[in-house]
């Protein structure tokens, strides 16, 4: 990587750690409000995260650690994540770590790390948990794969900057029955993925429904801070990457101070937009019983398949 793309990816790094609270919070009082309550504020997010990191660590007993280092894992995956989407210029993207092998890997370490920590506390709610979470995380994350390499295959390169830098260039590419259906196929993952309604409800603690935070209940402090922060850097990274892949207009394809500044500009009104929208779907849905979430993901596999088999038709 050149000098410039180090300070791109140490800017999208940092846009995410400072901007991912910031989106829970607007999503958050967004649902307050349509709710007709009066919400916490759009800087509550922050306000836990300081709470919590003054805490001293508070851990179970008899975890391992494999218990202590699952926060510190989420968190690194997903800033390694970060540092290699090109969210603003895919000028500046090291080809190797910009793989779409090796995006959803680090994506489903992260996810993995956290299971671990569940069956490492040995409290049914961790176990209960972690066998929810890796049931929807074997049904996701294929989605994921098939549904970008769908997109890879007018390209011939599974190369997240080349795939970016194709659509820049002829935008119809997104607007191809290909592209609307993985579009829809990768929707249906990232709300899965990062727990939202009508798969998970985040705002829950009901022993019968809750599934990410189930693996969570026996952090504390630091820990627990870690552990929000990564849930919501992985939010914000999957809007992001859907933005990206089916949005990709105001993407530099350059590192020009200016097109940089356009594409974190374009980025960050994108997010806002589809974190707002998932937001005001929340308000109107209802959490789908456990049972028929794999019905939902597995319908959204086969819209992944459809679209690779499109993809392969129509090249």
């Amino acid at each position: 990587m050149s000098v410039a793309g180090v300070l791109v990816a140490l800017l999208q790094v940092a846009l995410v750690l400072a901007g991912a609270p910031l989106l829970v919070g607007m999503m958050r009082q967004l649902r307050a409000r349509l709710e007709g309550r009066a919400g916490a504020g759009v800087l509550q997010p922050w306000r836990d995260l300081r709470k919590l990191l003054r805490r001293p660590p508070m851990r179970a007993v008899g975890t391992s650690e494999v218990f202590a280092i699952a926060p510190l894992v989420m968190v690194a995956t997903a800033v390694a994540v970060v540092a290699v989407v090109p969210f603003v210029s895919t000028a500046a993207v090291p080809r190797a770590g910009a793989d779409l092998f090796v995006v959803v890997g680090l994506l489903a370490l992260g996810a993995v790390a956290l299971v671990l920590a569940g069956l490492d506390v040995g409290t049914a709610f961790g176990g209960m948990g972690a066998s929810r979470e890796i049931t929807v995380l074997a049904l996701v994350e294929p989605t994921l794969l098939v549904a970008i390499f769908a997109l890879s295959v007018p390209v011939g390169s599974t190369n997240l900057a080349d795939i970016v830098a194709a659509a820049v260039q002829d935008p119809t590419r997104v607007l191809s029955p290909a592209g609307l259906l993985a579009a829809v196929a990768l929707g249906v993952a990232v709300i899965a993925e990062t727990g939202r309604l009508p798969v998970d409800n985040p705002a829950t603690h009901l022993e019968l429904t809750m599934i990410h935070e189930a693996l969570t209940l026996e952090y504390a402090g630091p820990d627990l801070a870690l552990v929000e922060l990564a849930s919501w850097m992985r939010l914000t990274v999957f809007l992001g990457l859907w933005a990206t892949l089916f949005t990709p207009w105001g993407v530099a394809t350059s590192t020009a101070p200016w097109a940089v500044l356009g594409g974190v500009a374009a980025i960050a009104v994108k997010i806002a937009v589809l974190g707002a929208a998932l937001a005001v779907g929340e308000v109107f849905l209802a959490k789908l019983r456990l049972f028929r979430v794999p019905e939902l993901l597995a319908g959204s596999f086969l819209l992944a398949l459809l679209a690779v088999t499109t993809s392969y038709l129509l090249a």
